[in-house]
């Protein structure tokens, strides 16, 4: 209800690209740290220039406004200065198009100028472009030397993007003179092109959206997140970043690289930085969801680490030794950080491991098969987490555990497992009935190996009983794309296995590999 409060009262603005130039040379607008340096490619900043100069939209920007308080750790954006007026304004999105803005209009890129190309050979419509040519140090010289000649560049039909800045009302005026070789007719027309540009440039109109300076930082994230407009969108650990940095002095980009480092499988079953908040704030008591990450003790949570990192390895022996393999079959990743945070406390090789394994594993396959995990998932996941706790410390009986709740989240029955849908669905229940048969050991048809990290790459998803042949025997092809149907085969045996019922293509197996029918019948009964 709030985000939808203050969304209500967010307001559409526009600013002058001149108005957007002052504000960040006087230091009013900053970035959140936890923004993203620049990333833009010379073509991005080509085409975003190019659509100024021909006044074609190019997106809009999301601010905050700021009060009495900054709400956030701070930075100016790249080569802007780092002193000036009371800051006013926090650039929530829009970093990357008002840095290429800035930096190509002072022309402070080491590697690359930016110039105007009045008549493009190449355009349909002959209107004006931007391209930018490549520059290098030689011998204290910066080449190429023609683009820092005038009318070397006037000859070539090209005008440097800087002599449009906003906030320089003179340097195009000279910089016409030494191209027009002291033709003062010359001088004019080029001050003339000069000056219709640089009219466009600084009344350029660039939209924002305004959250004013009442904002909670928690809902002022919430929208960021939700209109950020990169490629890669950030996620809460970008954000928490800066925020743990500048309160306990630690890099957090640091601690993840220790963790890939001492417990490297954690990559194959989950993305590592928001699983180590998720485990954090459990460990907290706290809701693994943004409402929770925002709210850490960032110094316990360094005093915790060490635990962190035992709790997650102890996780992945526990996922192997059950055949959870990788993340990619997972029928949900909700457990992984209820387990990790328990075993952070625990032992395992103690005459009390043996029964925190065996709750361990009912928890595991309960979370797979029922569906307390399909909703309310952060509330539930720490509603587990604490009566789990409970348990392994013998304060608590495990059918008080929500997730035992049998009349709550039943068991599914034999109705219910047939119609489960193909793993490759993402299903929650048609994984967890593919991971159950490589927990029973099944052994591929073909070369009799059991699944494994290695050769599950070489795996793909295939029908026990072929489609064809379910349709010769009068059963839709709907009912072939569930989960009690999918075997994991090589395309090469798939192609072999073709549209035979299996009691066939066993048969042929079985000759063709001369292993004999009582070889394929116990793969068949593991």
């Amino acid at each position: 209800m709030g985000l939808r409060r203050f969304l209500s009262k967010m307001e559409a603005r526009q600013r002058r690209l001149k108005d957007w130039f002052a504000k960040i040379r006087t230091r009013q607008i900053v970035l959140p740290r936890f923004q993203r340096f620049e990333s833009w490619s010379a073509r991005e900043i080509e085409s975003l220039l190019t659509s100024v100069i021909r006044e074609l939209p190019i997106g809009s920007t999301l601010i905050l406004g700021v009060g009495d308080k900054i709400p956030f750790v701070y930075r100016p954006l790249v080569t802007a200065p780092e002193e000036g007026e009371k800051i006013s304004e926090l650039l929530l999105d829009g970093q990357q198009r008002l840095t290429a803005l800035w930096r190509s209009l002072k022309d402070n890129y080491p590697d690359r100028t930016f110039l105007v190309e009045l008549d493009p050979e190449d355009d349909e419509e002959g209107k004006p472009r931007v391209i930018s040519q490549t520059r290098w140090m030689k011998k204290g010289k910066r080449y190429p030397l023609w683009v820092d000649q005038p009318e070397e560049c006037w000859k070539r039909g090209l005008i440097p993007v800087k002599l449009l800045d906003p906030d320089d009302e003179n340097s195009y005026r000279k910089w016409a003179e030494d191209a027009s070789g002291g033709d003062p007719r010359i001088q004019l027309e080029i001050e003339r092109v000069i000056s219709k540009l640089r009219e466009v440039v600084a009344n350029f109109n660039l939209p924002y959206l305004y959250l004013s300076s009442e904002t909670p930082p928690h809902i002022a994230i919430d929208v960021f997140i939700k209109l950020n407009t990169n490629v890669v969108p950030l996620k809460p650990f970008d954000i928490i970043v800066a925020q743990m940095e500048e309160v306990a002095g630690e890099s957090l980009h640091e601690l993840i690289e220790s963790l890939k480092v001492s417990v490297p499988r954690i990559s194959d079953y989950v993305e590592p930085s928001t699983f180590v908040l998720s485990v954090a704030a459990l460990l907290q008591d706290k809701v693994p969801s943004q409402r929770g990450f925002f709210s850490l003790d960032f110094h316990k949570f360094l005093n915790d680490w060490d635990r962190v990192i035992k709790g997650i390895r102890l996780m992945i022996q526990v996922l192997e030794q059950e055949r959870i393999i990788d993340g990619n079959r997972l029928p949900t990743e909700s457990p992984l950080a209820v387990i990790a945070a328990l075993l952070s406390e625990k032992e395992l090789l103690s005459d009390e491991g043996g029964n925190i394994r065996i709750i361990i594993r009912k928890y595991i396959w309960r979370s797979f098969f029922t569906d307390r995990y399909d909703r309310s998932v952060p509330t539930a996941t720490l509603q587990d987490y604490k009566a789990l706790k409970k348990v392994l410390d013998s304060e608590e009986k495990l059918e008080n555990v929500p997730c035992f709740d049998e009349k709550r989240y039943p068991l599914p029955d034999r109705e219910i497992l047939k119609q489960a849908r193909w793993p490759k669905y993402r299903d929650r229940l048609g994984r967890a009935i593919l991971l159950l048969s490589f927990r029973g050991g099944a052994l591929d048809i073909a070369d009799g190996s059991e699944i494994s990290r290695e050769n599950i790459k070489q795996r793909e998803y295939h029908h026990l009983y072929p489609v064809a042949c379910l349709e010769s025997m009068g059963i839709g092809k709907e009912y072939a794309n569930r989960a009690l149907n999918c075997i994991l085969v090589t395309w090469k045996t798939n192609r072999r296995i073709s549209s035979k019922e299996p009691l066939q293509y066993l048969r042929e197996r079985c000759c063709a590999s001369m292993l004999g029918e009582k070889e394929f019948r116990e793969r068949s009964l593991i």
